[in-house]
Formats: C-alpha cells, sequence, structure tokens
C-alpha cells in the first residue's frame, strides 16, 4: 500500500454525496464484516440495478460524510472493512479522499464498481483492499445492457486495470432477463480467460427489480451443473449464486 501524508479535508455533499448505508453485512467484502456506503449518481441505465434509488446524481445526499466518520468511529472495534458501493462511486469527485480517511480510521477499503471511469480506477487502486468489478456481458452486447454506446471499451479497460493491480478482486455478472444467452455467456468466458482473470462470479438477476414488466422467470438463463462446471474450470475460482 502506497506510503503518503494524510489530510483531513472536509467534504461536501457536493464531493461526496452518500445516499445510504448499510451498517453491517457479511456478504459484500468475502470474508469481511463490512458497512456499506451507497454513492449517488450513475451514468449507466441497466435495466437489472437493485439500486435504482441511487442512480440520480442530483438526488440529495441523505447522509452527510461527517456523520459518516462519526458512525464508523464508534463501530471501529465491531467491523473490519468499509465498501463504497453505489450508484457508481467512481463518479464522486471526493471519493479518494473519502477512501483516505476512511483507511485512516483503520478499516480495509472494499470498492463496488461497473468500471465506467478506467482513470479514476487507476488513481484509486493503491488504496483499494479488494474490488467487486461487474463486467456485463460480451463487449457485443454491452451497450445493449448498459443503454450506453461504447460503454463496453471502459469496463473492459478497467478489467485489465485491476486484473494487472495486485488487488484483490471479484469480477462478476449478473444474467440479464433475454439479453444474455447462454452463448453470449460463454463467449465472455473466452473473453475473460483471455485476459487471465482469475475470479469470476454469475448472478442469477432478480426479476422483482428489472423494468421490464414483461420479463418472468422462465425467459432467465438458468445454469446446470455442467455449465457451472465448464465455466469454472477457467478460473481460478468460480462462483454460481
Amino acid at each position: 500500500m502506497m506510503s503518503v501524508s494524510f489530510s483531513r479535508k472536509k467534504l461536501s455533499s457536493e464531493l461526496i454525496r452518500i445516499g445510504g448505508v448499510t451498517p453491517f453485512t457479511t456478504i459484500d467484502y468475502p470474508g469481511e464484516l463490512s458497512a456499506v456506503l451507497f454513492l449517488q449518481g450513475c451514468p449507466w441505465r441497466c435495466d437489472y440495478c437493485h439500486n435504482k434509488d441511487f442512480i440520480e446524481r442530483q438526488q440529495a445526499a441523505s447522509v452527510g460524510w461527517e456523520s459518516v466518520l462519526d458512525f464508523l468511529r464508534e463501530r471501529k472495534t465491531l467491523l473490519d472493512a468499509v465498501v463504497f458501493s453505489g450508484g457508481e462511486p467512481t463518479l464522486q469527485t471526493g471519493l479518494s479522499e473519502a477512501i483516505q480517511q476512511v483507511r485512516h480510521l483503520g478499516f480495509k477499503i472494499g470498492l463496488h464498481t461497473a468500471g465506467v471511469y478506467p482513470k479514476r480506477l487507476k488513481k484509486l487502486l493503491p488504496w483499494l483492499d479488494w474490488v467487486g468489478l461487474d463486467i456485463k456481458a460480451p463487449k457485443s452486447r454491452y451497450s445493449a445492457i448498459t443503454g450506453v454506446s461504447h460503454s463496453a471499451e471502459r469496463a473492459w479497460e478497467s478489467a485489465k486495470l485491476l486484473t494487472n493491480s495486485g488487488v484483490d478482486y471479484e469480477i462478476r455478472t449478473t444474467l440479464h432477463p433475454k439479453l444474455i444467452s447462454r452463448s453470449d455467456l460463454y463467449q465472455l468466458v473466452d473473453e475473460l480467460k483471455k485476459m487471465n482473470v482469475r475470479h469470476y462470479s454469475v448472478q442469477k438477476c432478480n426479476t422483482k427489480y428489472c423494468s421490464d414488466s414483461n420479463s418472468d422467470e422462465q425467459d432467465f438463463v438458468s445454469l446446470d451443473q455442467d455449465d457451472v462446471g465448464r465455466i469454472g474450470g477457467n478460473f481460478s475460482s468460480f462462483e454460481y449464486r
């Protein structure tokens, strides 16, 4: 981890906008008891997003940054880590400073990101202990998921930075209704393998969060035991959940 002088800059809601806090979780940072900070705003519009309340950037912050720090100070002996999630946390201009302040309290730092801003991710990596990176589809299908053209280039640049960084990570894919077929998934697995991704997971899409009211459970890709074995054989660790 890099060593630099620490500054205690006060962060306004324009620099770090917190939409919500989960005070305790065992599932958002593997192996660590953590709190999750949900940062407001995301430029992508994925149909299956289960944090739609955090998409709009201009929505008022629910929690002030000083209140977050006070909350974390009270839980220094109870928690191991703090995860910055969203929304898309790298959208926030004050994220680097916020991460440094939380590290200064003694917490490990996790980040959930879709890799929207690879240059910002690169600057953050020296401060991070673990990253959960959403890779949503093979490159050819990316804009269909995000609603944004050329989003694949950003996500895959971020994936390359992360896998070469030495930071612990998980790359994960949500099986989107009607938009990702089994062949799409296997194409994505090939792309990830070529990039030497070692840790990968696939998660089922929760239909109740999808904006397409016509989606139903039978339209969703479901992996069988053979799929899990074939996909898992390409990675050092693989989880289907």
